[in-house]
């Protein structure tokens, strides 16, 4: 229920502005009201889906859920157009389950089976005067426009080369603030180290290809040193978990769809080979929280020197002196002249993520957690349909006859990531009928349509902002979607919309609660599975003494992802009403302990990279570590533990 904060994202509040808007100006000014309208939705619900990162990202964030759109669209349309009321619902409900199986997969998939069902709810449900021919090109053209504007503008104060940010020539020299220097009364001979002399200032200019990826890199870099700065102190586990967290992000920022095989620029080989370089510095600060050691305050000073040398697209500069007492602290001065080295001249190694098969995907939306997801989103989307169905052809509209909002309506509520079930309930009644009677006013008082494009370039902007919270979120759309359709033809029906909506919140509470076939909270379950998967792999891998530093890599990045997913499902499923939070009970217990074991695996990596041996600390955690997990899996999905 609490909003999110951070500062306000200024260049999607321009792309919002500049997306629905315009795009239904020049419809109505080429008298095509109707076709303006759908490009206008396909708009508002690309900048739902425009999210920060990188513009690489945005490609498949945007596109995919589009062309999904455009599916519903086209499905809704000829389904409305040429079957009956039951053939209709069940037709729909069969989309449901489809679109609710494919969101078990991601946050892109989960993207691309709502706008699935929101457009052919509104295919079938709002039709519309121009030919299905029209109306699917309209609406790709409506997201296309969003996402070319992500694409080609610039972000406000994106600028490279920094120069206050890694001045230097070098890629590695101690700094003269942080080394040591020897006693002048024993030693009277000058110090023969030079100081470091500051480098030319690099060149400034406007370069937005990778802001996005940049701060995703920089950020990595200053959840290291946060992690460093943590150690040995009850903030270690949040810092250590940041750190993941910016990991992912980074992973994802530079592994967005591309033309090339490989990074096809310098610049881009260059911020690949600086991730590439924080992932030892990561391994072996995690391994200096798990010893529980103090640290010298300089070690987080030379992360950050990176961090800010990335965000300046500048040179690393001088680094903190070295502090070797310990095989951590050796393998993180390690990590760290070798992040120094590639900095400038690194190649673009892997990104050590691995592509999931489609048979691993066929497996994820047939598994447990993808059934019971499309379970209840198939019946929650029919059983609206259904009732939308039975008002429509029963008269009880009146003037208003697009019955899409309530199946519409539904779609949204089913959404597990959105929240937890009762909270997005009442976030969107409360933001429903608040944007009902907005619209309201304002439609009594607007010039129309003018000021109609107003308001709806108004809620474009408004967007992005109103993504922190749910039910502001809901408010902004019901305002634009509700202008949209008065701009197409429909009369004003604010009050029937907040009447429909908590239709859709009544019909989805009884089904959300309803008992389901099968294993309950399958979901979360499934997320446990792989996580546990991941550990027992990356375990194995380094018990097995194995030199490929780059597989371990890999294997513990997906260790670590799968924990963090499992992580976020297990607390939306414990934010839940008794009734469903009940079947994933102990499932937070046995994520910690996975997390134990991952953080135990990368102190055994390090430790075996510098002794080749491992001390009976390191043995004596993992077995106990074993033996716990074996006691606390067995009440939470199979009975399957680590080995």
């Amino acid at each position: 229920m609490r909003a999110q904060r951070g500062p306000v994202p200024w260049a999607a509040v321009t792309r919002g502005a500049l997306a629905a808007g315009p795009l239904l100006l020049a419809a109505l000014l080429a008298g095509r009201a109707s076709l303006g309208v759908v490009a206008a939705i396909a708009a508002m619900l690309a900048g739902i889906n425009d999210r920060p990162g990188s513009r690489r990202t945005s490609v498949r964030r945007i596109g995919v859920p589009a062309l999904a759109g455009a599916v519903g669209l086209l499905v809704g349309s000829y389904a409305g157009a040429h079957l009956g009321a039951f053939a209709l619902t069940l037709v729909l409900t069969g989309l449901g389950l489809v679109g609710g199986g494919i969101s078990a997969i991601g946050p892109v998939a989960s993207g691309t089976g709502t706008q699935l069902l929101v457009t052919s709810a509104v295919g079938a449900g709002m039709p519309l005067p121009d030919p299905v021919w029209q109306t699917v090109p309209a609406f790709l053209a409506g997201a296309g426009w969003l996402l070319a504007l992500r694409l080609l503008l610039p972000t406000p104060v994106s600028r490279t080369g920094d120069p206050r940010a890694g001045r230097g020539r070098g890629p590695y020299r101690p700094d003269s603030r942080f080394a040591p220097r020897p006693d002048k009364r024993s030693d009277p001979r000058p110090d023969p180290r030079p100081e470091p002399r500051p480098g030319p200032r690099p060149d400034v200019r406007l370069d937005f290809r990778f802001d996005g990826e940049r701060a995703a890199v920089a950020e990595v870099y200053d959840a290291v040193a946060a992690l460093l700065d943590a150690v040995g102190t009850e903030h270690a586990g949040a810092r250590r978990a940041a750190l993941t967290a910016a990991l992912d992000h980074a992973q994802d920022a530079l592994a967005g769809p591309r033309l090339r095989r490989h990074p096809s620029s310098a610049a881009e080989r260059r911020l690949h080979a600086q991730y590439a370089a924080a992932l030892p510095l990561g391994e072996a600060a995690t391994a200096l929280a798990w010893a529980e050691r103090t640290v010298p305050k300089r070690a987080a000073e030379g992360p950050r020197r990176l961090a800010a040398a990335v965000r300046g697209n500048s040179l690393a500069g001088p680094l903190p002196a070295p502090a070797r007492t310990d095989p951590a602290l050796r393998a993180l001065d390690a990590a760290l002249l070798h992040a120094a080295e590639v900095f400038d001249r690194g190649r673009a190694p892997d990104l050590h993520t691995r592509r999931r098969s489609v048979a691993a995907l066929v497996r994820t939306v047939l598994g447990a957690g993808g059934r019971e997801y499309a379970l209840r989103a198939g019946l929650c989307f029919g059983a609206a349909v259904a009732t939308a169905q039975a008002l429509h052809h029963g008269h009880w509209y009146g003037a208003h006859q697009h019955w899409y909002w309530l199946p519409a309506t539904a779609v949204f509520l089913v959404k597990p990531d959105l929240g937890p079930l009762v909270s997005r309930v009442l976030c969107r009644a409360a933001g429903t009928v608040l944007g009902a009677l907005l619209f309201a006013g304002f439609a009594a008082v607007l010039p129309r349509p003018e000021g109609l494009v107003v308001l709806v370039a108004v809620c474009g902007a408004l967007v992005p902002v109103a993504a922190r919270h749910f039910a502001a979120q809901t408010t902004v759309v019901t305002v634009l979607v509700l202008a949209l359709v008065m701009v197409g033809g429909e009369p004003q029906a604010s009050a029937g919309r907040i009447g429909e909506t908590l239709l859709a919140c009544a019909i989805v509470l009884i089904v959300g609660h309803l008992p389901v076939p099968g294993q309950r909270g399958g979901g979360v379950r499934a997320r446990i599975d792989a996580a546990d998967a991941a550990a027992h792999a990356y375990l194995v891998h380094v018990l097995g003494e194995s030199n490929d530093r780059a597989a371990r890599w890999t294997l513990r990045r997906e260790a670590y992802r799968t924990l963090a997913e499992a992580r976020a499902a297990i607390a939306r499923a414990a934010a839940e009403l008794p009734a469903l939070a009940r079947h994933s009970a102990g499932a937070d217990e046995v994520a910690a302990v996975l997390e134990r074991l991952v953080d135990t695996t990368t102190a055994c990596a390090v430790h075996l990279d510098d002794t080749g041996r491992l001390t009976p600390r390191h043995t004596e955690r993992l077995a106990a570590l074993r033996d716990e997990l074996a006691t606390r899996r067995g009440r939470v999905g199979r009975s399957r533990t680590l080995a």
